[in-house]
């Protein structure tokens, strides 16, 4: 009952919703950087939201399902085949046992998500599975995936034999997610003001909300460098290193700007200048090295709107996922 990986990618990895409740100690939340796309594919197989599920960055790796397995793919706009035939995204889909799943082309978006229903054994480490690769601790080793690694999937309540047709590769269930609002204008990200935002000068506080910033190749899942006009302060001094999180935008000492991502450190003396609001995370962790970004700013009762909306489709996803998916459970 398991994938096997036969030709590793560039960087897969094992990944939750995160390891929430120990930055105080120096431990970063980690966990996937999309983690709305982590969650819907989740739903879309009836799996608790913040199970494990497989991050990839393309060029992404091959598997091979070594028994039938009930998945959703989401993410990165990458086309998946499966032997050579398309699957739909952010849509339930039966593969059958010996066939190989993989993807092609470098289309919109920096990462995909592959969940299995029931969802996958992985090693918990201060209660999350996500690969904490700088720790090596969690998920598949601590480790990103390699060739001939084995993803054991668990077992789930689904009665495959009712309901799969010997003869179909693969069956395409009826339901699917609408992310479209989540990454809409995916060029344009809302920020509220960060506690060091007015100490930049009227003229660099103008470019950030006026001017278009490129995302740099040495962006990673710690944070996404950016490449734009160089930013000044009123005045220079060193600042107490203080919390920062995933979406804090840092000024750096170069005057160009740094967003945390997933994998950031959990404190940091760098001017925070802005926070990306929550409901544009995903559009963040979607971005790619050459890619070009424009900032809004946005008052908090916007940025809590928007997350709320967010949230609420999420909820009523799980609601329809769970009606659609009582006619097949059995246990």
């Amino acid at each position: 009952m398991s994938i096997k990986v036969i030709r590793q990618g560039v960087l897969d990895t094992l990944q939750d919703t995160g390891r929430y409740g120990f930055q105080h100690w120096g431990i970063n939340p980690g966990g996937a950087v999309d983690r709305y796309a982590a969650r819907v594919v989740n739903l879309l197989v009836g799996n608790p939201m913040n199970e494990t599920v497989i991050e990839m960055h393309f060029p992404s790796g091959q598997f091979l399902f070594e028994k039938d397995a009930l998945i959703a793919i989401g993410g990165a706009e990458w086309q998946p085949f499966l032997n050579d035939r398309p699957l739909p995204v952010w849509q339930p889909v039966i593969v059958r046992r010996n066939t190989i799943l993989q993807f092609r082309g470098g289309g919109s978006g920096m990462r995909g998500y592959l969940a299995i229903a029931g969802g996958i054994e992985a090693e918990s480490w201060l209660g999350s599975t996500g690969t904490g690769l700088s720790i090596g601790k969690g998920g598949f080793r601590g480790r990103k995936l390699q060739n001939g690694d084995a993803i054991i999937f668990k077992e789930c309540e689904i009665d495959w034999q009712t309901w799969v047709h010997d003869d179909h590769l693969l069956q395409t269930l009826p339901w699917k997610a609408n992310v479209a609002p989540v990454y809409h204008n995916p060029n344009t990200l809302f920020f509220t003001r960060g506690k060091e935002w007015d100490t930049l000068t009227e003229t660099s506080r103008y470019a950030v909300s006026s001017q278009g910033f490129m995302v740099k190749p040495a962006s990673d899942r710690m944070g996404y460098q950016l490449q734009g006009p160089a930013l000044k302060r009123v005045y220079e001094e060193e600042l107490i290193s203080s919390a920062v999180t995933s979406g804090t935008i840092q000024l750096l000492p170069s005057g160009q700007l740094i967003i945390l991502a997933a994998d950031h450190q959990t404190t940091g003396g760098y001017p925070r200048v802005g926070h990306i609001i929550s409901a544009h995370l995903p559009k963040l962790a979607q971005l790619k090295p050459g890619q070009f970004v424009r900032f809004h700013t946005a008052e908090l009762s916007v940025a809590e709107k928007l997350c709320y909306a967010m949230e609420q489709e999420l909820h009523i996803l799980q609601a329809a996922t769970d009606a659609h998916l009582k006619q097949y459970k059995c246990r």
